[in-house]
């Protein structure tokens, strides 16, 4: 017998502890053709890409979490959600195969529910990073641009917000320079891969390895931009990011 790429579990509503059906690929389809540097991943097969299903969405008051998501709400939580987003939502089901617009309807909707429960600002980062992907995937750049904007003010968030708490978060630092990098501010792009190769606090030697070579991608972008790249740009700094 032939299997499915899809398979279905069951997800328990937060907000009006409905039941419902969500689906995801399984391991076995997921075929990553190629990788960008901000970890965007590229399948081989578009209609089998799991990012489309990473959101599970009730299909009855409209509520959109992620499973790395807070699973207990308060009563303030659930009120808020109510009337902010259940009440504007007009009942459909996610539950099966989805489009590339309806992932992007699904991540909306998570934002919205995220922002109204005040979810953990790294989660609502990811969300946002993980919209401009879904615009890369429609080759939308404008509205790429826009969410990785979004995602690199939440990202600052989270670094200012946890400041001195792990200076190791190696991830978070380069995930700030190239998404700097990918909107062309190369100076602030800069601070950040700098930071990562030079701080001898951080060891994560994958993240220096890929801000070296995101350092020299820069590099390279500015030449054929035809822009000045001043020394000191390249050159070790102190570290107050």
């Amino acid at each position: 017998m032939e299997v499915e790429p899809l398979y279905q579990l069951t997800a328990h509503c937060p907000a009006c502890q409905h039941d419902f059906k969500t689906s995801r690929i399984r391991p076995k389809f997921k075929q990553v053709e190629r990788m960008d540097s901000d970890f965007c991943p590229h399948y081989k097969q578009e209609a089998l890409n799991p990012d489309y299903y990473v959101v599970q969405v009730c299909d009855r008051c409209g509520c959109a979490t992620t499973e790395h998501a807070k699973k207990t709400w308060s009563e303030q939580d659930v009120a808020q959600f109510n009337a902010q987003v259940s009440a504007h939502f007009s009942s459909r089901d996610y539950g099966g195969e989805r489009t590339l617009a309806q992932a992007i309807e699904t991540y909306k909707l998570a934002l919205l529910t995220a922002q109204t429960v005040n979810e953990n600002s790294r989660i609502i980062a990811g969300l946002l990073h993980h919209m401009a992907w879904l615009y890369r995937y429609q080759g939308n750049q404008q509205q790429e641009e826009r969410y990785m904007r979004f995602a690199l003010d939440a990202y600052r968030e989270v670094y200012e917000r946890d400041a001195g708490s792990d200076v190791n978060d190696a991830r978070l630092i380069y995930m700030m320079g190239e998404l700097h990098r990918r909107l062309g501010e190369f100076n602030e792009a800069a601070m950040h891969f700098s930071r990562l190769i030079h701080d001898k606090r951080i060891m994560d030697a994958a993240m220096i390895r890929a801000a070296r070579e995101q350092w020299a991608e820069m590099r390279e972008q500015m030449h054929k931009l035809k822009l000045e790249v001043p020394d000191e740009m390249f050159e070790e700094k102190k570290f107050t990011i």
